[in-house]
């Protein structure tokens, strides 16, 4: 169920308040570009400042926005198993394609204790469930062989994979058959020559055509085009991972095209002037509006 290029949707704001109306707008323009499926309340969607009520109405308005015309793959992990389970049977009961679980963060989990969390959801609620392995914000890797024990359940279909290494997806794929799906723009490529299925992708929510057209001809196994395309986008792939701390480089870039406020919820603020101006320049010889 999981192959292509899936949207990790950014959260709108206006005056602090989560914007509904674009937030709609937002589903509708990725699905009228090409888009494979929307991620809304990860990373990008700065879950970790939205409240839970919020977190539930974002998932809410992009299942019913979407209406089944691509898949909805939500946001409902948490360092807090209870947490996690609760979000995970929210994202059941409206309607959610599959659950995207991040690593539990902060408290480092050992790699039992990871195994346990995960299966403890799996065995509880009905649903798909796509590990997300990302040790630049959770602070903890699970290894493969961890993964690979995960992925004997039926419920745990697919892993994120968002650990910056090619070695990781290799190693994955030897001892399981679980879809490996990259998180890193940069690395869709490379990941899907070595057997990755696709990417959640950051930076289509600016440029999904673009996101699509890679995937698509990877999937295909025409890797020369696949290479042009990546070649295209990865000064701006870098730019999203090198200017600011995601999400703020992909929000302020939607702004600048017009199509988001930019605004952001502290700790996460404004990009400075010069990293900005940068951007700037980047979109504009992308042709990118």
């Amino acid at each position: 169920m999981l192959q292509g290029a899936y949207t990790a949707m950014i959260t709108p704001f206006q005056n602090g308040q989560v914007d509904f109306d674009r937030l709609r707008a937002n589903v509708d323009f990725q699905i009228d570009h090409g888009i494979d499926g929307l991620v809304p309340v990860g990373t990008t969607g700065e879950c970790p400042t939205l409240s839970h009520e919020e977190h539930r109405d974002v998932i809410k308005a992009v299942v019913e926005q979407a209406a089944g015309r691509v898949k909805v793959i939500a946001g409902t992990g948490s360092n807090s198993t209870t947490e996690a389970l609760n979000l995970t049977k929210h994202a059941k009961e409206v309607g959610a394609d599959a659950a995207l679980m991040v690593n539990p963060y902060y408290n480092k989990p050992n790699q039992e204790g990871l195994y346990r969390h995960f299966v403890h959801i799996a065995d509880t609620v009905d649903i798909p469930i796509v590990l997300y392995n990302i040790p630049g914000r959770t602070n903890i890797t699970m290894e493969a062989a961890t993964v690979a024990r995960l992925g004997k359940h039926p419920n745990i279909v697919a892993i994120k994979e968002a650990t910056g290494s090619c070695d990781m997806t290799s190693e994955i794929k030897q001892l399981t058959d679980l879809t490996v799906i990259s998180g890193d723009d940069s690395l869709t490529l490379p990941l899907m020559s070595i057997g990755g299925a696709g990417v959640i992708s950051v930076l289509s929510n600016l440029i999904p055509d673009k996101i699509k057209a890679l995937t698509s001809s990877a999937l295909a196994g025409n890797f020369s085009e696949a290479l042009k395309h990546h070649n295209d986008i990865f000064p701006l792939c870098k730019a999203c991972l090198t200017l600011a701390t995601n999400p703020i480089t992909i929000k302020t870039a939607m702004a600048i095209c017009g199509k988001d406020t930019g605004e952001l919820r502290l700790p996460l603020c404004e990009m400075p002037l010069k990293p900005k101006a940068q951007l700037e320049d980047l979109l504009r010889e992308h042709g990118i509006k």
